[in-house]
């Protein structure tokens, strides 16, 4: 237990390097690009007008408002996806900085999922604009998003710290997890209704923690619902358990980072 709470003593001691850090991580993204940041906007309303024209013929049908149906989960997934495979190779591509100078090595990784988390609140930007366009309404319940915010910064983090234990040790997972998203991007019902996958099947989409995230997201910001407390309650544990496996696996081998990079 007081190994996990020098955790948060670190992070208060060194919150200027993570800030540093994450700074960075969000300059290199967008160096030597003409529109920088604004491509976390750009980038995510191109994406849906590709896929609402692609996917709207098939279930536009039976999805009113598909373009704000789409991004508030596509936000979500991006987010998740960019920040996870990001932080993969965190520790390897800092290998010099590890051994020049006494870092917090958790702070390597956990600066970059916070760099694209800003990102991501940036492009939270995008999903107003959808609503404003489409007519949509924003409500009381919109004050719940923070909340299912923090919850996926934290899954995602701790998804992020064994990713990036796991790739020192195994670098062929860069590319296995690549797959991997791929497939669980048509499991997380991105682009069509969860009703039309058979009852029978449904607990596929159910297991998936990143579907609950994204069912959480929609609704709120697509059906302006109030949360349903079986989800809420899904988005906390599945959060305390993937910081918790994330902090235990990195704190376990750390100390081996030197010996491989």
């Amino acid at each position: 237990m007081d190994k996990y709470l020098s955790y948060y003593t670190n992070f208060k001691k060194y919150n200027y390097l993570l800030i540093l850090l994450t700074q960075n991580h969000i300059s290199k993204k967008y160096r030597g690009s003409v529109l920088g940041i604004f491509w976390s906007l750009l980038n995510p309303l191109l994406q849906m007008i590709v896929l609402t024209l692609i996917f709207s013929s098939f279930f536009g049908n039976q999805i009113s408002n598909f373009p704000l149906y789409m991004i508030s989960a596509r936000l979500v997934f991006e987010f998740f996806s960019t920040a996870t495979n990001g932080t993969m190779k965190s520790i390897v591509d800092s290998s010099d900085l590890i051994k020049k100078v006494y870092i917090p090595k958790y702070l390597i990784t956990s600066s970059k999922v916070l760099a694209e988390f800003i990102i991501f609140l940036i492009s939270l930007i995008d999903l107003l604009i959808v609503i404003f366009i489409t007519g949509a309404d924003i409500n009381i319940n919109f004050i719940y998003v923070p909340l299912y915010l923090l919850l996926l910064f934290i899954f995602t983090t701790g998804v992020s710290l064994v990713l990036s234990t796991i790739t020192i040790f195994f670098r062929d997972i860069e590319h296995l997890y690549s797959v991997f998203v791929m497939t669980l991007m048509y499991f997380s019902a991105i682009f069509y209704p969860a009703e039309i996958v058979p009852e029978k099947y449904r607990f596929i989409l159910e297991m998936n923690p990143l579907y609950q995230f994204i069912s959480g997201f929609r609704q709120i910001v697509y059906y302006g619902q109030p949360i349903e407390l079986y989800n809420l309650l899904y988005c906390i544990v599945a959060g305390i358990v993937s910081l918790s496996i994330g902090l235990f696996v990195f704190e376990k081998n750390q100390h081996k980072f030197i010996l491989h990079l």
